[in-house]
């Protein structure tokens, strides 16, 4: 699939819609403006892939819609060269756009075939991030601590394991809920002590402990 006119023209008007629905980073809605999001969706389902929707993807999960992966981002306060870890990479779009942001991305999935696919996206494009087949609620402790930790995914309670990988000063943001979730950002200020606050709710598939 190839980035044409037609398809830099959508990412633009998405870019547009965005701002209208209140993102004001110009890191994230720039990141968005590049990342050709047709490329991580299925191919049936190529003339949504610059509507603000989720759409589905394998093994029951979906890509999220524009705004969540911009708002999301925008929770993080990304800031170039910081170390970030993604728990739920899906189809690659959410790590792609924080890569395009200046980070540095290791993304953990615990479906083999979105790891897979996410994999030979990565490659066709040309994308360095660090990706890999395993429990998100055990992050990726050898890279530990990172600067942010983002998870795509609803978790039930705040993941502590996921909070003990996080660098002093980090943040991490989380869906959490069962049905229906709440957007947590929640800033590490020292050792002991974590601010956090809320964000909206969301809806978002379940986060699950990998049994293999």
């Amino acid at each position: 699939m190839r980035d044409t006119y037609r398809t830099k023209g959508l990412r633009k008007l998405m870019v547009e819609d965005l701002k209208h629905k209140g993102i004001t980073d110009t890191n994230v809605l720039n990141a968005i403006a590049i990342v050709p999001r047709h490329h991580f969706v299925p191919a049936s389902l190529f003339e949504h892939a610059y509507s603000d929707a989720a759409l589905p993807i394998p093994c029951k999960q979906t890509i999220s819609q524009p705004y969540t992966v911009a708002r999301q981002s925008e929770l993080l306060e990304i800031q170039r060269g910081m170390r970030v870890l993604e728990v739920g990479t899906g189809s690659g779009y959410q790590s792609a756009v924080l890569r395009q942001m200046g980070v540095f991305v290791y993304t953990v999935e615990r479906q083999r075939e979105l790891y897979e696919f996410s994999k030979k996206v990565f490659q066709s494009l040309s994308i360095s991030i660090a990706g890999k087949y395993g429990d998100g609620y055990k992050g990726w402790s050898e890279f530990a601590p990172f600067d942010r930790i983002l998870i795509t995914c609803a978790a039930t309670e705040i993941p502590q394991n996921l909070l003990s990988q996080l660098k002093t000063n980090g943040i991490l943001v989380v869906p959490v809920g069962e049905e229906a979730q709440t957007m947590t950002k929640i800033i590490r200020l020292s050792e002991n002590d974590f601010e956090t606050s809320l964000h909206g709710s969301c809806r978002f598939v379940p986060m699950v402990e990998n049994t293999e």
